[in-house]
């Protein structure tokens, strides 16, 4: 049943370009005979466009992986609260994305920052091709702006990195040895009922071989949480083995940056002017509180569009 739907996606997208190419087809007949406007005609050429290049973009996402949903980490760089502040407003308008393109977004870990923002947050993205397009978002992110922060009204520059990876599902085998885990307890620090915040219900897991750290506090409950650390470990895991697989053809990538301060895939800057600029694609936006309220679909295609299919 899952290859099933699988072949679905492909199948339907390309009956949807089919059938809107041949309503063009018709149209076409009565504009050329002078019944049909050109602004009809333009929205219908539109529509068989957008539609092509969905299917074209679908070709790009045709690994394995990128049907999966996604687990995206936010961490703020060095400046403290500027930076915290600037992992908050990402961690934003990645969720607004989210749920602005259907994706149902869940919480899984929370960090408040000591004045404001965040020093670490993790999402959980549930739907089709989650990790397919947010894989685009891997990197570091500069920010300048007239710090809220500064009295003497000066213009800052922050830093926040994303990591994303996929959720691996029950076809993909990932073994780990549970006495390579060592498992610790602590109190939720982020909003939520009475007891969130006064029992011990997050958890942290080590995993020794690796060095990988996973914190949880979705849920109330410590067994549930664990759980959730468990599948959190095993993706990172995977993401790992994805990352060695895919390492010669990323050495043959040289426009790929490398996720580290200093080196950012993009710019967002709101102060002397307004601009966001994708380093790696050259995408450009003037627009900026359109792209911080989640709308990040130009960035992400050209991005997808500029890489190979997956064979």
């Amino acid at each position: 049943m899952k290859t099933i739907r699988t072949k679905k996606a492909w199948t339907d997208a390309y009956e949807e370009v089919q059938t809107l190419f041949e309503d063009m087809e018709a149209l076409n007949e009565f504009y050329e005979a002078g019944d049909v406007e050109d602004d009809e005609m333009d929205r219908e050429y539109a529509k068989v466009a957008r539609a092509v290049e969905n299917l074209e973009l679908k070709k790009m996402l045709s690994g394995e992986e990128d049907q999966l949903n996604a687990i995206m980490e936010i961490n703020p760089g060095a400046g403290g609260t500027e930076s915290q502040d600037w992992a908050e407003m990402l961690m934003r308008m990645y969720v607004m994305w989210g749920q602005g393109n259907g994706f149902k977004v869940k919480e899984l870990s929370y960090q408040p920052g000591d004045t404001a923002g965040i020093k670490s947050a993790s999402l959980e993205f549930d739907g089709k091709f989650a990790y397919g397009m947010l894989q685009s978002e891997i990197g570091v992110h500069r920010l300048v702006r007239i710090s809220p922060f500064d009295s003497g009204g000066r213009r800052h520059t922050s830093f926040a990195s994303v990591y994303v990876y996929p959720v691996v599902d029950d076809t993909i085998k990932i073994d780990i040895n549970p006495a390579d885990l060592s498992w610790d307890t602590f109190r939720s620090s982020g909003a939520g009922g009475q007891n969130v915040n006064k029992v011990e219900t997050a958890v942290r897991v080590r995993h020794a071989p690796s060095g990988l750290v996973v914190e949880c506090q979705v849920t109330r409950s410590q067994g549930q949480n664990r759980e959730k650390a468990l599948e959190m470990l095993k993706s990172k895991l995977y993401q790992i083995e994805l990352d060695k697989r895919n390492a010669k053809r990323a050495e043959v990538e040289n426009s790929k940056l490398r996720v580290d301060f200093g080196s950012q895939i993009r710019n967002y800057v709101l102060h002397p002017y307004k601009l966001i600029k994708d380093n790696r694609t050259g995408v450009e936006r003037t627009d900026v509180q359109n792209v911080l309220d989640g709308d990040l679909d130009d960035y992400m295609k050209a991005f997808l569009m500029q890489q190979e299919p997956a064979e």
